[in-house]
């Protein structure tokens, strides 16, 4: 389709002009959406187009509920200095000048609930009007309009209650809300479920090399000498180490390395309440208290928890975090960065810098089945549950009844990511 077709058939926002003509359908991956600049895809559009009209191949959702991810609603409320009603009023403006929830400072969003108003006669997504929804694709490239200025949010938690309509793409996911699990949970999971799944197939993988006798090939590591080879072959799996292993997609992904035949899984927390909120799951076997920004006290809090680490998660949602990872993780280990807030540059240059050989993942959110994994797991491991309902009541509660926040502020340490944007799941 050309795009004078395109311009003729998708509105500008609020030009009251008619829907896509009959016999036109958008491209599967949203570009007729994108108001500006011509020529990128949703995501890295500055402005789409969130008409309510829908074209044949598109679905229109009623959005009763935003989850904004956690490097964007930390920055958001840094940058208000905690006030609700400042807070609100930057999220009202971003989503009326973009179209979208993207942030422009992290450059990251979030993920939505509500229910299927309409679906195209050429959809692929296989929903039905009336089906109660979660988007599995970040708010960053979700066209989006909300009326009643966010009446209902006390602008305090990442979930927002909101009314408005969202507009999915032919390559767009989401998955219908399950019936046993309350929806704000079911949101908290789905916002992370990429972490587990990704976990999973590294953890799974690296088990699988040292069933086959581990990789050969020495290694320096910050004067630490060790190689997958260095451990003693057979069944035994690999170690994992888990950054904001308190957090929600880190709790996810303890349990899942657990699950994909971790011998040892060590967990990084921030501080002593953290740990012991860790140490109640029992999803663990050594738990650490380290700032995941300074790099040798990692090294060090690792590698005497029983690492180094075959694999290295890293969940937290602030800067300055690939150091520490990329120290701790033996020659021939992975490192996936599952946060919004890691560097391209910082990692790429520091592992260069520290000749360290270790594959480094970035964390993107989607892994097939990763719905269904998550949703398994907060069913099926009561120590992840316990975690997840656990941060819920504390987000619900008045700021002034709280005895401290999730975690730390930036000056005393990283807390849990929270969101795959925010490092612990989507955007």
């Amino acid at each position: 389709m050309t795009r004078s077709a395109q311009r003729q058939g998708s509105p500008q926002p609020g030009s009251g002009q008619p829907g896509p003509e009959p016999g036109l359908h958008g491209s599967e991956l949203g570009l007729h959406r994108v108001a500006e600049p011509a020529g990128v895809l949703p995501q890295a559009a500055w402005r789409l187009d969130p008409s309510p009209a829908i074209w044949p191949d598109e679905t229109r959702v009623r959005v009763d509920r935003l989850n904004l991810d956690a490097a964007s609603f930390r920055q958001l409320r840094e940058a208000a200095g905690g006030d609700p009603a400042a807070i609100r009023a930057a999220v009202l403006e971003i989503i009326a000048s973009r179209g979208k929830m993207h942030n422009p400072v992290t450059g990251s969003g979030g993920m939505l609930t509500g229910v299927v108003e309409e679906t195209g006669p050429r959809s692929p997504l296989g929903l039905r009007p009336g089906d109660r929804i979660a988007t599995l694709v970040s708010l960053s490239l979700t066209p989006l309009a909300l009326t009643g200025g966010l009446a209902g949010w006390d602008g305090r938690s990442e979930q927002v209650p909101c009314d408005g309509h969202a507009i999915l793409f032919g390559r767009s996911m989401a998955a219908v809300l399950p019936d046993d699990l309350p929806v704000p949970l079911a949101l908290a999971v789905l916002d992370v479920c990429g972490a587990p799944a990704l976990t999973r197939r590294v953890v799974a993988a690296a088990a699988l090399a040292r069933q086959a006798g581990g990789r050969p090939g020495p290694v320096v590591t910050y004067r630490v000498v060790t190689d997958l080879a260095d451990r003693e072959p057979g069944g035994a799996g690999p170690v994992v180490a888990i950054l904001g292993a308190a957090g929600k997609s880190g709790s996810l992904s303890a349990a899942a390395a657990r699950r994909a035949g971790a011998r040892h899984v060590i967990g990084v927390v921030p501080d002593e309440r953290e740990a012991a909120v860790l140490r109640g799951t029992r999803l663990a076997d050594q738990i650490v208290v380290a700032d995941a920004r300074d790099p040798v006290a990692v090294l060090a809090a690792i590698t005497g928890a029983g690492g180094p680490a075959d694999v290295t998660v890293v969940c937290v949602d602030v800067p300055g975090c690939e150091g520490g990872a990329i120290l701790s993780t033996a020659r021939g280990g992975t490192v996936i960065f599952f946060s919004m807030a890691t560097s391209f540059t910082a990692a790429a240059l520091g592992a260069e810098g520290l000749a360290a050989d270790v594959t480094m993942l970035i964390g993107n959110g989607y892994v097939p089945g990763h719905a269904a994994l998550a949703l398994d797991l907060i069913r099926s491991e009561p120590g992840v549950r316990a975690l997840f309902e656990s941060r819920l009541v504390q987000r619900q509660e008045p700021a002034a009844s709280r005895e401290a926040p999730e975690g730390p502020e930036p000056a005393e340490g990283p807390e849990p990511a929270e969101g795959r944007e925010g490092g612990d799941g989507t955007g």
